[in-house]
């Protein structure tokens, strides 16, 4: 998710010195963690065997401290009384939800490569509802990434082209489009609003505790069972420590701080690190990995066609 915040970092403590190409680092860790992001939550999903649910609400915990330690006792629950914030909580919220089922139901490289859409969802977005100007090259650009993916997700032969979906992959790959649709929707809220007494980071805690609490009403609900917690292995709990800090809180963070430095259009033109991440890890912890030549053409169709048409946006 790239958004941009008016804040300044200096007041909460986000302030850091570094040389020029240092930023470009800390953008690609950033990418790096949401890269990883959906092999995580796969992971924790079908081979630690946790309940979707309980995932988003115990690893939302570092920002739900941190929101009760720090800022609250600071700033009081005053600068949350805008309604704006609310709107972009409820939509958070959607998205979170069905972006970890999604990665239940499919590959973490597909959930990833359907988030890649993102941008182009938005400027679809734009012209529909806003009327606004698409972009040159939308519709190219789109055209090419799509070929790209179908690429990825079929097998050539002499026979021809087959796609290698399963139903459950057109369920989770359904999930991820709705997980994109609800991320560009939030990312266009933020464009149209003005800023709010809160900063970036206290926007993200105060988001991360209203996806725990619709994440628990939703696991009650549903009667998942979180006795699995109480048999996980090193690995798991390793695994579920990256999750709930290298992605929701230090790849959070880094973000905003190399957007402050970067701006949003350098940092974005970036995401196509992400399908990077997303296979290399992949491979490491699920075993999931391209299986032709084919593929391998999809995915940098894909990386080449996303980085092209992000560098070119003001």
């Amino acid at each position: 998710m790239i958004v941009r915040f008016r804040q300044p970092l200096r007041k909460h403590g986000l302030s850091i010195a570094l040389p020029g190409w240092g930023w470009y680092v800390v953008a690609l860790a950033a990418h790096t963690g949401w890269g990883v992001y959906p092999v995580l939550g796969r992971y924790l999903q079908t081979v630690s065997g946790l309940p979707g649910m309980s995932v988003l609400v115990l690893g939302g915990l570092p920002l739900t401290i941190w929101l009760c330690a720090v800022v609250l006792p600071r700033h009081g629950w005053r600068m949350y009384a805008t309604p704006i914030l609310w709107i972009f909580g409820a939509v958070t919220v959607m998205r979170s939800i069905t972006n970890i089922l999604s990665q239940r139901y499919t590959l973490a490289i597909y959930v990833q490569l359907i988030g890649l859409l993102t941008p182009f969802i938005v400027v679809l977005l734009n012209r529909v509802v806003l009327k606004e100007r698409a972009p040159r090259f939308t519709l190219s650009s789109l055209a090419l990434i799509t070929l790209g993916a179908l690429l990825m997700m079929s097998d050539i032969s002499a026979a021809g082209m087959i796609v290698t979906l399963h139903q459950t992959d057109w369920i989770g790959i359904g999930l991820a489009l709705t997980s994109s649709l609800f991320l560009a929707l939030y990312m266009i809220l933020v464009r149209r609003t003005t800023h709010t007494a809160a900063s970036g980071v206290a926007v993200l805690a105060f988001q991360t505790v209203l996806i725990q609490l619709s994440a628990l009403g939703l696991s009650l609900l549903w009667g998942e069972d979180w006795g699995r917690w109480r048999t996980l292995g090193a690995r798991d709990w390793g695994v579920f420590l990256a999750y709930s800090l290298f992605v929701v809180v230090l790849a959070n963070g880094l973000q905003i701080a190399a957007i402050r430095r970067l701006g949003a259009p350098m940092v974005s033109s970036l995401m196509g690190w992400r399908l990077v991440a997303t296979l290399g890890v992949g491979v490491l912890l699920l075993g999931e990995h391209l299986t032709s030549f084919w593929q391998g053409i999809g995915m940098v169709l894909v990386l080449s066609t996303i980085t092209w048409y992000l560098s070119r946006q003001p």
